[in-house]
Protein backbone atom coordinates (compact mmCIF):
# COMPACT_ATOMS: atom_id res chain seq x y z
CA UNK A 1 0.00 0.00 0.00
CA UNK A 2 1.23 3.48 -0.82
CA UNK A 3 0.60 6.93 0.49
CA UNK A 4 -2.06 8.87 2.20
CA UNK A 5 -2.93 11.23 -0.61
CA UNK A 6 -5.37 14.10 -0.71
CA UNK A 7 -6.28 13.31 -4.32
CA UNK A 8 -5.84 10.23 -6.49
CA UNK A 9 -6.34 11.03 -10.17
CA UNK A 10 -6.89 8.02 -12.42
CA UNK A 11 -5.66 8.93 -15.89
CA UNK A 12 -3.08 11.44 -17.11
CA UNK A 13 -4.99 12.30 -20.27
CA UNK A 14 -6.42 15.65 -21.30
CA UNK A 15 -8.43 16.05 -18.08
CA UNK A 16 -5.98 14.33 -15.74
CA UNK A 17 -3.08 16.59 -16.72
CA UNK A 18 -5.12 19.69 -15.89
CA UNK A 19 -6.24 18.19 -12.57
CA UNK A 20 -2.66 17.30 -11.66
CA UNK A 21 -1.56 20.86 -12.33
CA UNK A 22 -4.35 22.64 -10.50
CA UNK A 23 -4.71 20.33 -7.50
CA UNK A 24 -0.97 20.21 -6.78
CA UNK A 25 -0.64 24.01 -6.90
CA UNK A 26 -1.34 23.93 -3.14
CA UNK A 27 1.90 22.51 -1.70
CA UNK A 28 -0.02 21.02 1.26
CA UNK A 29 -2.11 18.79 -1.05
CA UNK A 30 -0.55 15.44 -1.98
CA UNK A 31 -1.61 14.34 -5.45
CA UNK A 32 -1.11 10.92 -7.04
CA UNK A 33 -1.70 10.52 -10.79
CA UNK A 34 -2.01 7.03 -12.27
CA UNK A 35 -1.51 6.57 -16.02
CA UNK A 36 -1.85 3.32 -17.98
CA UNK A 37 0.47 4.46 -20.76
CA UNK A 38 4.01 5.71 -20.70
CA UNK A 39 5.86 8.96 -21.23
CA UNK A 40 5.68 10.87 -24.51
CA UNK A 41 9.32 10.19 -25.44
CA UNK A 42 8.64 9.33 -29.10
CA UNK A 43 9.14 11.81 -31.92
CA UNK A 44 5.69 11.21 -33.42
CA UNK A 45 4.02 12.52 -30.27
CA UNK A 46 5.51 15.91 -31.10
CA UNK A 47 5.58 16.33 -34.89
CA UNK A 48 1.97 17.19 -35.70
CA UNK A 49 1.53 14.72 -38.57
CA UNK A 50 2.55 11.97 -36.15
CA UNK A 51 -1.10 11.11 -35.55
CA UNK A 52 -0.79 9.00 -38.72
CA UNK A 53 1.70 6.78 -36.91
CA UNK A 54 0.27 6.97 -33.38
CA UNK A 55 -3.30 5.90 -34.11
CA UNK A 56 -3.35 2.13 -34.43
CA UNK A 57 0.00 1.76 -32.68
CA UNK A 58 -0.10 0.04 -29.26
CA UNK A 59 2.68 2.35 -28.10
CA UNK A 60 0.19 5.21 -28.20
CA UNK A 61 -3.29 3.78 -28.62
CA UNK A 62 -5.52 1.52 -26.52
CA UNK A 63 -6.40 -0.27 -29.80
CA UNK A 64 -10.11 -0.47 -29.06
CA UNK A 65 -12.69 -1.60 -31.61
CA UNK A 66 -16.42 -1.16 -31.66
CA UNK A 67 -18.78 -4.04 -31.94
CA UNK A 68 -20.21 -4.67 -35.40
CA UNK A 69 -22.62 -1.81 -35.96
CA UNK A 70 -25.99 -2.43 -37.64
CA UNK A 71 -26.15 1.22 -38.70
CA UNK A 72 -22.79 0.84 -40.45
CA UNK A 73 -24.03 -2.19 -42.36
CA UNK A 74 -22.29 -4.64 -40.03
CA UNK A 75 -18.90 -2.95 -39.92
CA UNK A 76 -16.77 -2.60 -36.79
CA UNK A 77 -14.58 0.49 -36.42
CA UNK A 78 -11.20 1.08 -34.87
CA UNK A 79 -11.73 3.36 -31.88
CA UNK A 80 -8.48 5.20 -31.10
CA UNK A 81 -7.91 6.41 -27.54
CA UNK A 82 -4.60 7.82 -26.32
CA UNK A 83 -2.53 5.56 -24.05
CA UNK A 84 0.27 7.92 -22.99
CA UNK A 85 0.60 10.98 -20.79
CA UNK A 86 -1.56 13.59 -22.47
CA UNK A 87 -4.04 10.91 -23.52
CA UNK A 88 -5.98 11.71 -26.65
CA UNK A 89 -4.42 15.18 -26.83
CA UNK A 90 -1.15 13.39 -27.70
CA UNK A 91 -2.58 11.65 -30.78
CA UNK A 92 -5.65 13.66 -31.84
CA UNK A 93 -6.26 16.18 -34.61
CA UNK A 94 -5.15 19.18 -32.49
CA UNK A 95 -8.21 21.20 -33.57
CA UNK A 96 -9.12 23.92 -31.08
CA UNK A 97 -12.90 23.98 -30.87
CA UNK A 98 -15.24 24.93 -28.03
CA UNK A 99 -18.60 24.20 -29.63
CA UNK A 100 -21.55 26.56 -29.61
CA UNK A 101 -22.86 28.77 -26.82
CA UNK A 102 -26.23 27.04 -27.14
CA UNK A 103 -24.61 23.69 -26.25
CA UNK A 104 -23.69 24.93 -22.79
CA UNK A 105 -26.87 26.92 -22.33
CA UNK A 106 -28.69 23.64 -22.95
CA UNK A 107 -26.73 22.05 -20.10
CA UNK A 108 -27.85 24.90 -17.86
CA UNK A 109 -31.44 24.40 -19.01
CA UNK A 110 -31.15 20.77 -17.89
CA UNK A 111 -30.72 22.16 -14.38
CA UNK A 112 -26.91 22.06 -14.31
CA UNK A 113 -26.14 25.32 -12.54
CA UNK A 114 -22.81 26.85 -13.47
CA UNK A 115 -22.48 25.19 -16.89
CA UNK A 116 -24.03 27.82 -19.19
CA UNK A 117 -21.99 29.63 -21.84
CA UNK A 118 -21.51 32.70 -19.63
CA UNK A 119 -20.16 30.38 -16.92
CA UNK A 120 -17.68 28.45 -19.07
CA UNK A 121 -16.42 31.28 -21.31
CA UNK A 122 -14.19 32.76 -18.54
CA UNK A 123 -12.65 29.30 -18.06
CA UNK A 124 -11.93 28.93 -21.78
CA UNK A 125 -10.37 32.41 -21.80
CA UNK A 126 -8.21 31.65 -18.77
CA UNK A 127 -6.87 28.49 -20.42
CA UNK A 128 -6.13 30.15 -23.77
CA UNK A 129 -2.64 31.02 -24.85
CA UNK A 130 -4.15 32.27 -28.10
CA UNK A 131 -2.25 33.77 -31.01
CA UNK A 132 -4.99 36.43 -31.30
CA UNK A 133 -4.07 37.63 -27.82
CA UNK A 134 -6.34 38.88 -25.06
CA UNK A 135 -9.72 39.65 -26.63
CA UNK A 136 -13.41 39.43 -25.82
CA UNK A 137 -13.34 35.72 -26.67
CA UNK A 138 -9.77 34.65 -25.95
CA UNK A 139 -6.94 34.92 -23.50
CA UNK A 140 -3.31 35.33 -24.44
CA UNK A 141 -1.40 34.05 -21.41
CA UNK A 142 -2.89 30.63 -20.61
CA UNK A 143 -1.06 27.32 -20.91
CA UNK A 144 -3.25 25.88 -23.68
CA UNK A 145 -1.51 27.24 -26.77
CA UNK A 146 -3.61 27.93 -29.87
CA UNK A 147 -2.05 28.90 -33.20
CA UNK A 148 -3.01 29.37 -36.83
CA UNK A 149 -2.31 26.70 -39.43
CA UNK A 150 1.22 26.76 -40.86
CA UNK A 151 0.35 25.38 -44.31
CA UNK A 152 -2.07 26.40 -47.06
CA UNK A 153 -3.44 24.61 -50.13
CA UNK A 154 -4.90 26.27 -53.23
CA UNK A 155 -7.58 23.60 -53.55
CA UNK A 156 -8.78 24.31 -49.99
CA UNK A 157 -8.94 28.02 -50.76
CA UNK A 158 -11.20 27.05 -53.67
CA UNK A 159 -13.41 24.99 -51.34
CA UNK A 160 -13.66 28.09 -49.14
CA UNK A 161 -14.88 30.12 -52.10
CA UNK A 162 -17.31 27.33 -53.03
CA UNK A 163 -18.81 27.43 -49.54
CA UNK A 164 -19.33 31.19 -49.78
CA UNK A 165 -21.03 30.67 -53.14
CA UNK A 166 -23.53 28.49 -51.23
CA UNK A 167 -24.18 31.34 -48.82
CA UNK A 168 -21.95 30.15 -45.98
CA UNK A 169 -20.10 33.15 -44.49
CA UNK A 170 -16.35 33.24 -44.01
CA UNK A 171 -15.13 33.21 -40.42
CA UNK A 172 -11.72 33.87 -38.94
CA UNK A 173 -12.62 32.29 -35.59
CA UNK A 174 -14.91 29.34 -34.87
CA UNK A 175 -14.71 29.90 -31.10
CA UNK A 176 -16.92 32.91 -30.42
CA UNK A 177 -20.02 30.91 -29.44
CA UNK A 178 -21.45 30.74 -32.97
CA UNK A 179 -19.29 28.60 -35.25
CA UNK A 180 -21.42 28.94 -38.40
CA UNK A 181 -19.12 29.64 -41.32
CA UNK A 182 -16.11 28.47 -43.34
CA UNK A 183 -12.48 29.01 -42.40
CA UNK A 184 -9.23 27.41 -41.42
CA UNK A 185 -9.14 25.66 -38.07
CA UNK A 186 -6.98 26.93 -35.23
CA UNK A 187 -4.77 24.24 -33.73
CA UNK A 188 -3.16 23.32 -30.42
CA UNK A 189 0.43 23.73 -31.50
CA UNK A 190 3.43 25.79 -30.49
CA UNK A 191 5.80 26.87 -33.24
CA UNK A 192 4.98 23.85 -35.39
CA UNK A 193 5.02 21.26 -32.60
CA UNK A 194 1.98 19.54 -31.07
CA UNK A 195 0.79 21.03 -27.82
CA UNK A 196 -0.59 18.15 -25.75
CA UNK A 197 -2.13 18.45 -22.30
CA UNK A 198 0.97 16.77 -20.90
CA UNK A 199 3.20 19.48 -22.37
CA UNK A 200 0.88 22.29 -21.34
CA UNK A 201 -0.12 21.25 -17.84
CA UNK A 202 1.66 18.15 -16.48
CA UNK A 203 5.33 18.25 -17.42
CA UNK A 204 5.90 21.85 -16.25
CA UNK A 205 4.91 20.88 -12.68
CA UNK A 206 6.33 17.37 -12.33
CA UNK A 207 9.08 18.73 -10.10
CA UNK A 208 6.56 19.63 -7.41
CA UNK A 209 7.38 17.45 -4.38
CA UNK A 210 3.69 16.96 -3.61
CA UNK A 211 2.88 15.53 -7.08
CA UNK A 212 3.59 11.90 -7.92
CA UNK A 213 3.07 10.36 -11.37
CA UNK A 214 3.01 6.61 -11.86
CA UNK A 215 2.95 5.22 -15.42
CA UNK A 216 2.36 1.72 -16.75
CA UNK A 217 -0.54 1.36 -14.32
CA UNK A 218 -3.70 -0.69 -14.89
CA UNK A 219 -6.36 0.39 -12.41
CA UNK A 220 -8.48 -2.56 -11.32
CA UNK A 221 -11.06 -0.87 -9.13
CA UNK A 222 -11.94 1.90 -6.73
CA UNK A 223 -11.79 0.76 -3.10
CA UNK A 224 -14.83 1.59 -0.98
CA UNK A 225 -15.59 1.53 2.70
CA UNK A 226 -19.35 1.40 2.60
CA UNK A 227 -20.17 4.01 0.00
CA UNK A 228 -17.09 6.13 0.59
CA UNK A 229 -14.19 5.93 -1.89
CA UNK A 230 -10.95 5.50 0.06
CA UNK A 231 -8.47 4.49 -2.63
CA UNK A 232 -7.75 2.46 -5.74
CA UNK A 233 -6.21 -0.90 -6.51
CA UNK A 234 -3.93 -1.19 -9.52
CA UNK A 235 -1.40 -3.42 -11.21
CA UNK A 236 2.09 -2.18 -12.02
CA UNK A 237 5.11 -4.30 -13.03
CA UNK A 238 3.17 -7.48 -12.24
CA UNK A 239 2.51 -6.25 -8.70
CA UNK A 240 -0.88 -5.44 -7.17
CA UNK A 241 -0.74 -2.14 -5.32
CA UNK A 242 -3.28 -0.20 -3.27
CA UNK A 243 -3.17 3.57 -2.96
CA UNK A 244 -5.18 5.27 -0.25
CA UNK A 245 -6.59 8.77 0.00
CA UNK A 246 -7.92 10.81 2.88
CA UNK A 247 -9.57 13.04 0.31
CA UNK A 248 -11.00 12.13 -3.10
CA UNK A 249 -10.64 9.67 -5.93
CA UNK A 250 -11.11 11.27 -9.35
CA UNK A 251 -11.68 9.16 -12.44
CA UNK A 252 -10.27 10.94 -15.49
CA UNK A 253 -9.83 7.89 -17.69
CA UNK A 254 -12.06 9.11 -20.52
CA UNK A 255 -15.44 8.22 -21.92
CA UNK A 256 -14.36 4.60 -22.36
CA UNK A 257 -12.10 4.10 -19.36
CA UNK A 258 -14.07 5.82 -16.60
CA UNK A 259 -17.31 3.82 -17.02
CA UNK A 260 -15.24 0.65 -17.32
CA UNK A 261 -13.52 1.35 -13.99
CA UNK A 262 -16.82 2.28 -12.35
CA UNK A 263 -18.36 -1.01 -13.45
CA UNK A 264 -15.32 -3.00 -12.31
CA UNK A 265 -15.73 -1.27 -8.95
CA UNK A 266 -19.37 -2.31 -8.57
CA UNK A 267 -20.90 0.98 -9.69
CA UNK A 268 -23.33 0.65 -12.56
CA UNK A 269 -26.39 -1.23 -13.70
CA UNK A 270 -26.81 -4.11 -11.27
CA UNK A 271 -27.96 -6.47 -14.02
CA UNK A 272 -24.83 -5.73 -16.08
CA UNK A 273 -22.56 -6.23 -13.08
CA UNK A 274 -24.27 -9.47 -12.13
CA UNK A 275 -23.43 -10.96 -15.53
CA UNK A 276 -19.77 -10.92 -14.45
CA UNK A 277 -20.20 -11.78 -10.78
CA UNK A 278 -19.35 -8.27 -9.60
CA UNK A 279 -20.99 -7.26 -6.33
CA UNK A 280 -23.04 -4.09 -6.62
CA UNK A 281 -21.84 -1.15 -4.54
CA UNK A 282 -24.32 1.22 -6.20
CA UNK A 283 -26.95 0.44 -8.82
CA UNK A 284 -26.50 3.43 -11.14
CA UNK A 285 -28.15 2.67 -14.47
CA UNK A 286 -26.50 5.48 -16.42
CA UNK A 287 -22.93 4.18 -16.09
CA UNK A 288 -21.84 3.20 -19.59
CA UNK A 289 -25.06 4.38 -21.21
CA UNK A 290 -25.70 7.63 -23.13
CA UNK A 291 -22.62 7.13 -25.36
CA UNK A 292 -22.57 9.80 -28.07
CA UNK A 293 -20.04 10.33 -30.83
CA UNK A 294 -19.62 12.32 -34.03
CA UNK A 295 -19.93 10.04 -37.04
CA UNK A 296 -18.44 11.46 -40.22
CA UNK A 297 -19.28 10.54 -43.80
CA UNK A 298 -15.87 10.49 -45.51
CA UNK A 299 -16.69 11.61 -49.04
CA UNK A 300 -13.69 11.61 -51.41
CA UNK A 301 -13.40 13.54 -54.66
CA UNK A 302 -10.68 13.12 -57.26
CA UNK A 303 -9.39 16.48 -58.49
CA UNK A 304 -7.39 17.61 -61.51
CA UNK A 305 -4.68 20.23 -61.89
CA UNK A 306 -4.46 20.49 -58.13
CA UNK A 307 -1.64 19.94 -55.68
CA UNK A 308 -2.63 17.56 -52.89
CA UNK A 309 -0.65 15.61 -50.33
CA UNK A 310 -1.27 12.33 -52.18
CA UNK A 311 1.34 12.98 -54.86
CA UNK A 312 3.89 14.40 -52.41
CA UNK A 313 3.46 11.37 -50.15
CA UNK A 314 4.42 8.97 -52.94
CA UNK A 315 7.43 11.01 -54.10
CA UNK A 316 10.83 10.54 -52.48
CA UNK A 317 11.77 14.06 -53.50
CA UNK A 318 8.48 15.38 -52.19
CA UNK A 319 8.99 13.70 -48.84
CA UNK A 320 12.53 15.02 -48.61
CA UNK A 321 11.37 18.56 -49.34
CA UNK A 322 8.62 18.27 -46.70
CA UNK A 323 11.17 17.14 -44.14
CA UNK A 324 13.56 19.92 -45.07
CA UNK A 325 10.87 22.60 -44.84
CA UNK A 326 9.82 21.35 -41.45
CA UNK A 327 13.37 21.12 -40.12
CA UNK A 328 14.26 24.63 -41.30
CA UNK A 329 11.03 26.56 -40.76
CA UNK A 330 8.56 24.37 -38.78
CA UNK A 331 6.07 24.89 -41.61
CA UNK A 332 4.57 22.77 -44.36
CA UNK A 333 2.72 19.44 -44.49
CA UNK A 334 4.44 17.93 -41.45
CA UNK A 335 2.66 20.55 -39.33
CA UNK A 336 -0.72 19.47 -40.68
CA UNK A 337 -3.63 18.58 -38.48
CA UNK A 338 -5.74 15.80 -40.02
CA UNK A 339 -8.14 18.51 -41.23
CA UNK A 340 -7.27 22.03 -42.22
CA UNK A 341 -10.48 23.63 -43.45
CA UNK A 342 -13.70 23.68 -41.44
CA UNK A 343 -17.25 24.37 -42.54
CA UNK A 344 -20.15 24.63 -40.09
CA UNK A 345 -23.58 24.86 -41.63
CA UNK A 346 -27.08 23.36 -41.57
CA UNK A 347 -27.96 20.11 -43.31
CA UNK A 348 -31.46 21.38 -44.09
CA UNK A 349 -33.68 24.41 -43.36
CA UNK A 350 -35.15 22.48 -40.40
CA UNK A 351 -32.19 23.49 -38.22
CA UNK A 352 -31.83 26.91 -36.62
CA UNK A 353 -28.09 26.63 -36.00
CA UNK A 354 -25.21 24.77 -37.61
CA UNK A 355 -25.76 21.05 -37.14
CA UNK A 356 -23.07 19.61 -39.43
CA UNK A 357 -19.31 20.14 -39.46
CA UNK A 358 -17.10 19.52 -42.46
CA UNK A 359 -13.47 18.53 -42.09
CA UNK A 360 -11.81 19.14 -45.45
CA UNK A 361 -8.42 17.60 -46.18
CA UNK A 362 -6.08 17.91 -49.19
CA UNK A 363 -5.51 14.15 -49.17
CA UNK A 364 -7.37 10.85 -49.33
CA UNK A 365 -6.89 7.31 -48.08
CA UNK A 366 -9.04 4.29 -47.42
CA UNK A 367 -8.54 4.54 -43.65
CA UNK A 368 -5.97 5.75 -41.13
CA UNK A 369 -2.92 3.53 -41.08
CA UNK A 370 -3.06 2.85 -44.82
CA UNK A 371 -1.14 4.69 -47.57
CA UNK A 372 -2.60 7.72 -49.28
CA UNK A 373 -4.17 7.17 -52.66
CA UNK A 374 -1.94 7.53 -55.74
CA UNK A 375 -4.38 9.85 -57.49
CA UNK A 376 -4.85 13.52 -56.46
CA UNK A 377 -7.93 13.89 -54.27
CA UNK A 378 -9.48 15.70 -51.35
CA UNK A 379 -11.60 14.35 -48.51
CA UNK A 380 -14.75 16.25 -47.58
CA UNK A 381 -16.09 14.71 -44.37
CA UNK A 382 -19.40 15.85 -42.90
CA UNK A 383 -20.44 14.90 -39.38
CA UNK A 384 -23.71 15.32 -37.52
CA UNK A 385 -22.87 17.64 -34.63
CA UNK A 386 -25.76 16.65 -32.36
CA UNK A 387 -26.65 13.00 -33.00
CA UNK A 388 -29.71 11.48 -31.36
CA UNK A 389 -28.35 7.91 -31.41
CA UNK A 390 -27.14 6.60 -28.05
CA UNK A 391 -24.76 3.72 -27.44
CA UNK A 392 -23.23 1.79 -24.55
CA UNK A 393 -19.92 0.78 -23.01
CA UNK A 394 -20.06 -2.46 -21.03
CA UNK A 395 -17.61 -4.88 -19.48
CA UNK A 396 -16.56 -7.82 -21.60
CA UNK A 397 -15.58 -9.67 -18.42
CA UNK A 398 -14.53 -8.98 -14.83
CA UNK A 399 -10.88 -8.93 -15.94
CA UNK A 400 -9.66 -5.29 -15.97
CA UNK A 401 -7.27 -6.17 -18.81
CA UNK A 402 -10.14 -7.12 -21.12
CA UNK A 403 -11.18 -4.39 -23.53
CA UNK A 404 -14.77 -3.28 -22.99
CA UNK A 405 -17.66 -3.79 -25.37
CA UNK A 406 -18.11 -0.52 -27.26
CA UNK A 407 -21.41 -0.19 -29.13
CA UNK A 408 -21.99 3.40 -30.32
CA UNK A 409 -25.24 2.46 -32.07
CA UNK A 410 -24.57 4.86 -34.93
CA UNK A 411 -27.42 5.88 -37.25
CA UNK A 412 -29.96 4.07 -35.10
CA UNK A 413 -32.55 6.87 -35.21
CA UNK A 414 -34.51 8.20 -38.21
CA UNK A 415 -33.26 11.71 -37.40
CA UNK A 416 -29.59 10.67 -37.64
CA UNK A 417 -30.17 8.79 -40.89
CA UNK A 418 -31.94 11.83 -42.33
CA UNK A 419 -29.13 14.20 -41.30
CA UNK A 420 -26.53 11.80 -42.77
CA UNK A 421 -28.38 11.69 -46.09
CA UNK A 422 -28.80 15.47 -46.13
CA UNK A 423 -25.11 15.95 -45.30
CA UNK A 424 -24.11 13.94 -48.37
CA UNK A 425 -26.44 16.10 -50.45
CA UNK A 426 -24.81 19.24 -49.05
CA UNK A 427 -21.37 17.76 -49.83
CA UNK A 428 -22.32 17.12 -53.43
CA UNK A 429 -23.77 20.60 -53.80
CA UNK A 430 -20.59 22.11 -52.37
CA UNK A 431 -18.39 20.27 -54.86
CA UNK A 432 -20.50 21.48 -57.80
CA UNK A 433 -19.97 25.16 -57.07
CA UNK A 434 -18.30 27.31 -59.77
CA UNK A 435 -15.21 27.96 -57.64
CA UNK A 436 -14.24 24.30 -57.98
CA UNK A 437 -14.80 23.96 -61.72
CA UNK A 438 -11.07 24.43 -62.54
CA UNK A 439 -10.33 21.29 -60.51
CA UNK A 440 -13.10 19.19 -62.15
CA UNK A 441 -14.03 17.20 -59.02
CA UNK A 442 -15.09 13.57 -59.56
CA UNK A 443 -16.93 11.76 -56.79
CA UNK A 444 -14.97 8.68 -55.68
CA UNK A 445 -16.85 7.98 -52.44
CA UNK A 446 -19.70 7.33 -51.92
CA UNK A 447 -19.61 7.24 -55.74
CA UNK A 448 -21.75 8.49 -58.61
CA UNK A 449 -23.75 5.24 -58.67
CA UNK A 450 -25.29 6.15 -55.29
CA UNK A 451 -28.63 7.80 -55.91
CA UNK A 452 -30.08 10.86 -54.23
CA UNK A 453 -33.02 9.13 -52.55
CA UNK A 454 -33.15 8.84 -48.77
CA UNK A 455 -32.60 5.07 -48.55
CA UNK A 456 -29.63 5.04 -50.93
CA UNK A 457 -27.91 7.89 -49.12
CA UNK A 458 -28.58 6.40 -45.67
CA UNK A 459 -27.02 3.11 -46.80
CA UNK A 460 -24.07 5.00 -48.28
CA UNK A 461 -23.62 6.82 -44.96
CA UNK A 462 -23.39 3.43 -43.28
CA UNK A 463 -20.81 2.30 -45.83
CA UNK A 464 -18.50 5.32 -45.59
CA UNK A 465 -19.27 6.52 -42.04
CA UNK A 466 -16.52 6.42 -39.46
CA UNK A 467 -15.87 7.86 -36.04
CA UNK A 468 -14.25 11.23 -35.68
CA UNK A 469 -13.05 10.15 -32.23
CA UNK A 470 -15.35 12.20 -29.96
CA UNK A 471 -17.01 9.75 -27.51
CA UNK A 472 -18.74 11.43 -24.58
CA UNK A 473 -21.61 11.05 -22.12
CA UNK A 474 -21.08 7.65 -20.49
CA UNK A 475 -21.11 9.08 -16.93
CA UNK A 476 -23.27 12.08 -17.61
CA UNK A 477 -24.01 15.05 -15.41
CA UNK A 478 -27.59 15.38 -14.28
CA UNK A 479 -29.93 16.10 -11.43
CA UNK A 480 -30.25 13.45 -8.72
CA UNK A 481 -33.82 12.94 -9.95
CA UNK A 482 -32.52 11.81 -13.36
CA UNK A 483 -32.21 8.00 -13.23
CA UNK A 484 -29.58 8.06 -16.01
CA UNK A 485 -27.38 10.71 -14.35
CA UNK A 486 -24.09 9.47 -12.90
CA UNK A 487 -22.57 12.69 -11.50
CA UNK A 488 -24.09 15.90 -10.22
CA UNK A 489 -23.24 19.43 -11.36
CA UNK A 490 -20.06 19.33 -9.26
CA UNK A 491 -19.08 16.03 -10.91
CA UNK A 492 -19.57 13.98 -7.71
CA UNK A 493 -20.89 10.48 -8.30
CA UNK A 494 -24.49 10.56 -7.11
CA UNK A 495 -25.02 8.24 -4.15
CA UNK A 496 -21.34 7.87 -3.27
CA UNK A 497 -18.86 9.92 -1.27
CA UNK A 498 -15.43 11.25 -2.24
CA UNK A 499 -15.63 9.98 -5.82
CA UNK A 500 -15.81 12.21 -8.89
CA UNK A 501 -15.60 11.71 -12.62
CA UNK A 502 -13.87 14.45 -14.60
CA UNK A 503 -13.53 13.89 -18.34
CA UNK A 504 -15.64 13.84 -21.51
CA UNK A 505 -17.87 11.12 -20.07
CA UNK A 506 -19.68 13.70 -17.89
CA UNK A 507 -21.05 15.72 -20.80
CA UNK A 508 -24.82 15.20 -20.84
CA UNK A 509 -24.99 16.02 -24.55
CA UNK A 510 -22.22 16.36 -27.09
CA UNK A 511 -20.78 19.75 -27.96
CA UNK A 512 -21.13 21.00 -31.53
CA UNK A 513 -17.54 20.47 -32.57
CA UNK A 514 -14.31 18.75 -31.56
CA UNK A 515 -14.41 17.73 -27.91
CA UNK A 516 -10.85 17.99 -26.57
CA UNK A 517 -10.88 21.65 -25.56
CA UNK A 518 -14.27 21.31 -23.80
CA UNK A 519 -12.81 18.38 -21.84
CA UNK A 520 -9.90 20.52 -20.70
CA UNK A 521 -12.33 23.26 -19.67
CA UNK A 522 -14.35 20.74 -17.65
CA UNK A 523 -11.20 19.63 -15.82
CA UNK A 524 -10.14 23.16 -14.98
CA UNK A 525 -13.61 23.98 -13.70
CA UNK A 526 -13.76 20.73 -11.72
CA UNK A 527 -10.42 21.40 -10.03
CA UNK A 528 -11.69 24.77 -8.86
CA UNK A 529 -14.78 23.06 -7.43
CA UNK A 530 -12.68 20.49 -5.58
CA UNK A 531 -10.41 23.13 -4.10
CA UNK A 532 -13.44 25.12 -2.99
CA UNK A 533 -15.06 22.05 -1.43
CA UNK A 534 -11.85 21.16 0.40
CA UNK A 535 -11.63 24.64 1.87
CA UNK A 536 -15.15 24.26 3.13
CA UNK A 537 -14.20 20.95 4.71
CA UNK A 538 -16.52 19.03 2.38
CA UNK A 539 -14.59 16.70 0.13
CA UNK A 540 -17.59 14.60 -0.74
CA UNK A 541 -20.76 16.64 -0.11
Amino acid sequence: MIGDFDYIVVGAGSAGCVLANRLSADPTSRVLVLEAGGCDNWIWFHIPVGYLFAMGNPRADWMFQTEKEPGLNGRALNYPRGKVIGGCSAINGMISMRGQAADYDHWRQLGLTGWGWDDVLPVFRKLDGHFLGDTEHHGGSGEWRVEAMRVKWDVLDAVTRAATEMGIPRTADFNTGDNNGVGYFHVNQKRGLRMSAAKAFLKPVLDRPNLRLETGVLVEKVIFEGRRAVGVRFRQNDQVVEARTKGEVILAAGAVGSPQILQLSGVGAAEWLGEHGIATVLDRQGVGRNLQDHLQQRAIFKVHDAKTLNATYHSLIGRALMGMEYALFRTGPLTMAPSQLGIFTTSSPDHERANIEFHVQPLSLDKFGQPLHRFPAITVSACNLRPTSRGTIRLRSADPADKPLIAPNYLSTPEDRRVAADAIRVTRRLMKQPALEPFRPEEYLPGPSVGDDESSLAKAAGDIGTTIFHPIGTAKMGLPSDPMAVVDERLRVIGLERLRVVDASVMPTITSGNTNTPTIMIADKAAAMMIEDARQGDRHA
